[in-house]
């Protein structure tokens, strides 16, 4: 979750007090690494969904305050926009039955959402891009009433010089359009997945996620359509990048699939964090520098697509996890429980192979994962040892026996693996991921965001999976 910040004006004097703190906690960090000083316990899951409001005709409604003080659910919170908010889960162990416990808790949780936004006369969507969102919806004045989103706007229009953002997409039809703040991002919702390693495994496992990132954006694409163009079939990964762009190059990109993979240790990327990138949000913290409140908040501000955290188990000892944040929000609560369970199984597979990183240089991932992006499961891609085909056939030959080798070490029941990677070989068999339904929409019934919107809901609201949806009225 995003902490609040306490004001939105920061002078000189707070950059210059949050940088030495900064350093003095990344030099601490780094002394915990080479101590060896991290968590043992692994293998520990959990998820944030970012989720859309909108109203009974399925145009967003800017009413998370009104929402959230109605709810009153400390795992809830609201998102950069007035018409999103983020439903966080709790964290539980990868065995057993966690895979239906994560769902019955996710779709207790969405229907008390849905019930309360029922009450102010209006409903809740998931989806990576919203189709009826329009660029004007986009503005400050629907920016949450939050310090540090505020905060956020100021300091990246600061690092621009006051430039305006440029958008730049290119699809089957284009995108050129400039933005006067960063309110482009807020179209953008995502479900992201977290997973606990031990410090011994982060390297592998943070290179492994960049790795299936092309899979996993491929298998999950849910964002065809912004401001009634077709673009990307992951359209939000473009926008993202380029809606909080500061300028300069790969290295200070503030979003970004990064530039390699990590060599030894996952303090590399939080060194890149203190050297490469400028500080957004100098908020000062009187905690101690054993939580690393000022390394913390400014990792938080650095949108790796696989973005390494610190956080800490329950006795305070500290741990390592990897956020995987390529997978768009939606459609419905079993796909995003299956595309799970898939990731987990993929990524415990893979970590007892050797050599994949060698066997896939970085640049040929980086490469797959923006094709994936581009056309799901019609890209063409490369694999190992130079392997070239179609990312579909990819996922169901290899990596799917893969997912499911990796449940079975890590003691997930048998039934429910077999019931998730179901939907999994549902979704592959016939093409049909979020996107490739929205599209498939549009060419039946014509350019109408608002009619797209309504139907996607209805089959949402259905609870059936996305490859089972049907294009009937």
């Amino acid at each position: 979750m995003g902490d609040e910040i306490a004001s939105d004006y920061f002078s000189q004097a707070d950059f210059k007090e949050f940088k030495q703190r900064l350093a003095q906690e990344t030099a601490l960090l780094k002394s915990m690494f080479q101590q060896q000083a991290f968590s043992k316990i692994n293998n520990i899951a959990g998820s944030e969904l970012e989720i859309w409001l909108v109203d009974k005709q399925g145009k967003p409604a800017s009413v998370n305050q009104r929402f959230l003080q109605h709810l009153n659910h400390p795992m809830i919170v609201p998102e950069l926009a007035n018409f999103n908010v983020e439903i966080n889960t709790h964290p539980q162990a990868l065995q057993g039955s966690v895979l239906a416990d994560m769902q019955a808790d996710l779709e207790q949780t969405w229907q008390y959402c849905c019930n309360t936004a029922n009450q102010l006369a209006t409903q809740l969507i998931m989806i990576g891009i919203l189709p009826s969102v329009k660029v004007e919806q986009l503005c400050l004045d629907n920016i949450s009433n939050i310090n540090r989103y505020r905060a956020l706007n100021e300091q990246i229009l600061a690092l621009r010089q006051g430039h305006p953002i440029d958008i730049d997409i290119q699809g089957k039809d284009t995108l050129k359009m400039q933005h006067g703040d960063v309110m482009l991002e807020s179209a953008t919702t995502s479900f992201q997945v977290h997973l606990q390693v031990t410090q011994a495994q982060a390297p592998k496992f943070y290179n492994l996620a960049k790795i299936v990132s092309a899979a996993m954006v491929a298998l999950t694409a849910n964002s065809p359509f912004l401001f009634g163009r077709q673009l990307w079939d992951e359209t939000r990964i473009a926008l993202f990048e380029q809606a909080v762009c500061v300028g300069g190059s790969d290295l200070t990109k503030r979003v970004t699939y990064g530039i390699c993979y990590a060599q030894d240790s996952l303090m590399e990327c939080f060194e890149a964090n203190y050297r490469r990138y400028p500080v957004l949000l100098p908020q000062l913290s009187d905690q101690s520098a054993n939580d690393f409140p000022h390394l913390r908040l400014h990792n938080g501000t650095i949108w790796r697509w696989n973005r390494p955290l610190i956080g800490f188990d329950a006795d305070g000892t500290p741990h390592l996890r990897i956020e995987h944040r390529v997978i768009p929000a939606g459609p419905t609560v079993i796909d995003l429980i299956a595309n799970m369970a898939f990731y987990f199984g993929l990524m415990t597979a893979l970590a007892k192979q050797d050599d994949i990183e060698q066997q896939l240089p970085f640049n040929i991932a980086k490469h797959n994962f923006y094709q994936a992006a581009k056309y799901s499961l019609d890209a063409d891609i490369t694999w190992r040892n130079g392997q070239t085909g179609n990312i579909r056939n990819l996922l169901r030959q290899q990596l799917l026996p893969l997912a499911k080798q990796g449940l079975e070490s890590l003691a997930i029941d048998g039934n429910d693996i077999k019931q998730y990677l179901a939907v999994i070989e549902g979704r592959l068999s016939t093409a049909q991921t979020g996107a490739a339904w929205q599209k498939a929409w549009v060419k039946k019934y014509g350019n109408d965001m608002l009619g797209l919107t309504q139907h996607y809901q209805n089959l949402q609201n259905s609870g059936q999976a996305v490859h089972e949806w049907t294009l009937n009225a």
